[in-house]
């Protein structure tokens, strides 16, 4: 767990509001999902729980997201290496968003943006890789990961308070062959 304390309802709504609609069968993954706050408000906002994959790093939060959301695919594994768990799950289904609470600043910039790059290329163009930040900086460089971004207003009933910088490709973007996707292998 990266953060300070659990993400609070309104920081969780926000980053719900910033998933688009459709495609109908689209599959939004939400990446650090902890205790499931971010879960419950997107689930709120309507993205069914059969279109919904949380990847989780810990047993522990695995096991407590499947008590509390049963209907929603939980999968156990480092969102820095998908595994391949996520691309069977997806099947050729679009991916509608990612939704990120990932600790990213305690990893090293060139990570965050490897990271970030990797479902960015998996997204269509135009579809958000959503992610809060407790910095004053977005986690990456728009011009590391070949995306323009957006940054909420601070969200103040968040501790501390918080920002959802959405990233965002669109199909004219040039360069997507220099971050290549990642291949789902099994270990």
């Amino acid at each position: 767990m990266g953060a300070v304390s659990p993400s609070s309802r309104a920081l969780g709504r926000r980053m719900a509001e910033a998933v688009p609609e459709g495609p109908a069968d689209g599959v939004v993954v939400e990446l650090g999902p902890g205790t499931g706050v971010v879960t419950a408000c997107l689930l709120e906002a309507g993205i069914a729980p059969d279109h919904l994959a949380c990847l989780e790093y810990s047993a522990e939060f695995c096991t407590l997201l499947r008590a509390r959301f049963p209907r929603v695919h939980v999968l156990q594994g480092d969102a820095y290496e998908p595994p391949a768990a996520l691309a069977h799950l997806l099947d050729g289904r679009p991916l509608r968003a990612v939704v990120s609470s990932l600790p990213l600043m305690t990893r090293p910039e060139p990570d965050r943006a490897r990271a970030i790059a990797r479902y960015l290329d998996l997204l269509p163009p135009g579809a958000p890789f959503i992610q809060f930040s407790y910095a004053f900086a977005p986690p990456v460089r728009a011009e590391r990961v070949d995306a323009g971004t957006t940054v909420s207003p601070w969200i103040k009933r968040n501790l501390p308070p918080a920002r959802v910088i959405t990233y965002r490709r669109d199909a004219g973007r040039a360069g997507r062959e220099a971050l290549p996707a990642f291949a789902v292998v099994p270990k």
